[in-house]
């Protein structure tokens, strides 16, 4: 088995998955040194950002680039592919082709049809990014924590790769919690974490992540705690990466906080929110009823969200 001193591996990686790891993973174990090189254009679905950082994850000891086409300052002795139309990049760097067999049944085409199918073929970075991801939002004492874990556990009831539903809860002590004293320079905080809970969850979870509030909401926290907005908690929200916000309506559920304010509140906060998600253009449905009813109009909208899929499939078909 030859030896070579710089490997190239190049790519579309849209997304990256199990196959295109083992190619790395070939071509370190026979090079000195090696780069892979991330193809990007405009009609990429995937930002080619998102993809160099995700391969330079999942694999540090190589270097990652991305650009249109490969043009490095260092020699090429050997370029790895598993594609049999590939040898061209080979002898226009005047390299070796290397043809690595396939060790998995995966194509990035297949994962851009029905990422779900192939969930376990993608790393944590890649999984995080395409988790349809909902949040479970609302006034104090509307169900909103009881909501967040029935959807998780409803989901976990398919088996499979949805065993692994995740639901992230809300932050210690939660905002609505009776005796709660709150300063203004708490929330950013609170939303920070929170958020970082999140991504940690959607790393290790199914395609489908349910939390218990979110950085969104702890912005409209704010506002009833204090009485004004917090920007630094609302740059948080804006870099968040949900899809879907179900929003539970506080009438028809009695509050179990014994506050005298807790009436009064809740629908200003239901208001509030409802006036918010739209200024936002957050996707979202709210939830009526009883539990029953709210439940099953909640399993609906994310059915909905996960039968739309990450839309993935804009860009012209390719054979990996």
């Amino acid at each position: 088995m030859n030896r070579y001193g710089h490997g190239l591996v190049p790519g579309r990686f849209h997304p990256p998955h199990a196959g295109h790891h083992h190619l790395v993973r070939t071509a370190r174990d026979r090079c000195e040194r090696v780069t892979v090189f991330v193809r990007g254009s405009s009609l990429d679905a995937l930002p080619l950002e998102d993809r160099v950082a995700w391969m330079r994850e999942i694999h540090p000891d190589v270097l990652v680039a991305g650009g249109t086409e490969y043009a490095g300052p260092e020699r090429v002795d050997a370029v790895f592919t598993a594609q049999p139309y590939a040898d061209e990049t080979g002898r226009r760097l005047g390299a070796e082709t290397v043809h690595v067999d396939r060790t998995h049944p995966v194509s990035s085409a297949a994962v851009r049809e029905d990422p779900t199918a192939f969930w376990d073929f993608l790393e944590p970075p890649v999984r995080a990014a395409l988790t349809r991801r909902v949040v479970v939002l609302g006034a104090e004492s509307t169900g909103t924590t009881t909501m967040a874990h029935a959807l998780a556990d409803h989901y976990r009831r398919r088996g499979g790769v949805w065993a692994r539903t995740r639901c992230v809860p809300e932050y210690e002590g939660g905002f609505g919690a009776p005796g709660t004293d709150l300063r203004s320079s708490d929330f950013p905080v609170i939303a920070q974490r929170q958020a970082e809970r999140e991504e940690e969850a959607a790393r290790d979870g199914s395609p489908v992540l349910f939390c218990d509030t979110d950085a969104f909401a702890a912005t409209i926290w704010h506002e009833r705690y204090t009485g004004t907005t917090s920007p630094a908690t609302c740059e948080i929200a804006a870099h968040g990466r949900q899809h879907l916000w179900l929003l539970t309506d506080h009438r028809g559920i009695a509050s179990e906080d014994g506050l005298p304010y807790g009436e009064q509140l809740r629908p200003w906060m239901t208001a509030r929110f409802l006036t918010q998600l739209a200024h936002t253009g957050r996707r979202t449905a709210v939830l009526t009823g009883p539990h029953e009813e709210r439940l099953a109009a909640a399993v609906a909208a994310v059915d909905e969200l996960l039968a739309e899929g990450p839309h993935l499939t804009d860009t012209p078909p390719e054979r990996r």
